[in-house]
């Protein structure tokens, strides 16, 4: 069965790639182990994957967006070379209260917010309900639930640090090791999904 409806958001730094507190050169980017296979295998079961991510250093003035741009395309090149792709990169370039204009004002893209998710829900055909949100934060886990998704913590990142306020404040759904993890939880997810939807076909077909 293909899931062509079903999305993973995944956050990028600390998640995707490893935390380097605002990263602002390509050059520093760095996968963490497991996670482009995860992608990949995401990819072959038709599952649409995303990147969404705050950087409010554009907001600060450490990076411009076309600087951003260049980390994005060799992010893209980087899970290429093991067979994996995403299928956009969203990202929030505002910060609500410091910052140069105009990007110091309040948005709703910014994480816990759900604007990356809606547009990408809207611009693919995802199914927010049926989906996940992988991250490293509070503010993923709490995306991910205003959004109506099954949010997913992982241990990179500032994971650890954010465990106890996860479990305080959210219904976070799982805890991972890391997004490779994650991935194997959601394809337990996707797999009860895939027999349900078995067994109503079945039970439709003996009425006919």
């Amino acid at each position: 069965m293909k899931f062509e409806n079903v999305g993973i958001f995944f956050d990028r730094d600390g998640t995707v790639n490893t935390e380097v507190d605002y990263l602002t050169s390509p050059e520093e980017l760095e996968l963490i182990p497991g996670t482009a296979e995860a992608i990949r295998e995401a990819n072959q079961l038709g599952v649409k994957v995303f990147v969404i991510t705050n950087q409010s250093g554009i907001a600060r003035g450490l990076i411009t967006e076309q600087d951003l741009k260049a980390i994005h395309s060799r992010l893209e090149k980087m899970l290429s070379r093991h067979g994996a792709k995403v299928d956009a990169l969203y990202y929030c370039p505002h910060h609500p209260e410091s910052g140069i204009p105009p990007y110091n004002v309040v948005c709703e893209c910014r994480k816990p917010g759900t604007g990356m998710l809606r547009t990408a829900a809207k611009e693919f055909g995802v199914d927010l309900s049926r989906s996940f949100v992988v991250g490293d934060k509070l503010v993923d886990v709490m995306a991910g639930e205003n959004a109506g998704c099954t949010s997913i913590l992982v241990l990179t990142g500032y994971g650890v640090s954010e465990k106890e306020d996860c479990l305080k404040k959210t219904n976070v759904a799982h805890i991972a090791e890391n997004a490779s993890a994650a991935w194997q939880f959601i394809k337990k997810q996707l797999s009860q999904i895939d027999q349900r939807s078995t067994k109503r076909h079945a039970v439709a077909g003996g009425r006919r």
